[in-house]
């Protein structure tokens, strides 16, 4: 425990005292690709691109950092929360990339727990984001629904992608872990990570179900006893 406590303390001061010195570079780095690129030979401009891209993922990787330490230590107090409306929301947020992969996305009516609702968007917009990026030839279709236990609600997010291997659904979790390269999808391996800290911090569990075709995450949270409506 006192460990766990200790990386989050570093996760947090390494990434919040990291961005200040990134800042600087990236944009002196821009600076540069503005003035120079074409004046210089091809190489240069390649350098300075590398450059750019280099500071630009970094600064993707410290904020999601930042994130992922922040999810005990920066939430919110649980209150009743509709989470229709969460995923409402999540689905919103995800609108440009729904859009442009002509995703379906379908959901039954879901019930009101006692939860942090922000951390409740971030973890079905992470579980809808993964199913639109991991997506195979046709357009992705992803459903969310939901079975009642006898003390939690379990959900289930399947999707039509690419899949996960049985190999791999452990390690899917752990952070900064990635089974594709970065040419292929674009991503830092905290997002899942994120979403296991948040279905821990809300007494639940998070796995990959055995799918057919495509993945299927479950993650289970308590009941409170509201209904669906």
């Amino acid at each position: 425990m006192r460990s766990n406590t200790e990386l989050q303390q570093f996760a947090y001061i390494a990434s919040h005292d990291l961005q200040e010195p990134l800042r600087m570079v990236t944009s002196y780095l821009q600076l540069l690709q503005r003035r120079y690129q074409g004046k210089l030979d091809a190489d240069a401009d390649d350098f300075i691109g590398f450059a750019v891209d280099g500071a630009a993922r970094m600064k993707t990787l410290i904020s999601d950092l930042l994130m992922y330490s922040r999810v005990d230590t920066h939430g919110k107090p649980f209150e009743s929360t509709d989470l229709t409306v969460v995923v409402e929301q999540a689905i919103a947020n995800l609108k440009v990339a729904i859009e442009e992969s002509s995703a379906t996305i379908t959901y039954a009516t879901l019930p009101k727990v006692f939860a942090d609702a922000s951390q409740m968007i971030q973890l079905f917009q992470n579980l809808l984001s993964n199913a639109i990026k991991f997506r195979g030839d046709d357009p992705p279709i992803v459903h969310i629904s939901i079975d009642r236990q006898e003390q939690d609600w379990l959900f289930s997010v399947r999707d039509n992608g690419i899949g996960i291997e049985p190999q791999y659904v452990d390690r899917i979790f752990i952070i900064f872990q990635r089974l594709h390269s970065r040419s292929d999808y674009a991503g830092t391996g905290i997002g899942l990570a994120i979403c296991k800290k948040i279905v821990e911090r809300h007494v639940g569990k998070i796995w990959v179900a055995p799918s057919v075709q495509g993945a299927t995450f479950c993650f289970t949270l308590p009941d409170s006893g509201e209904v669906p409506s």
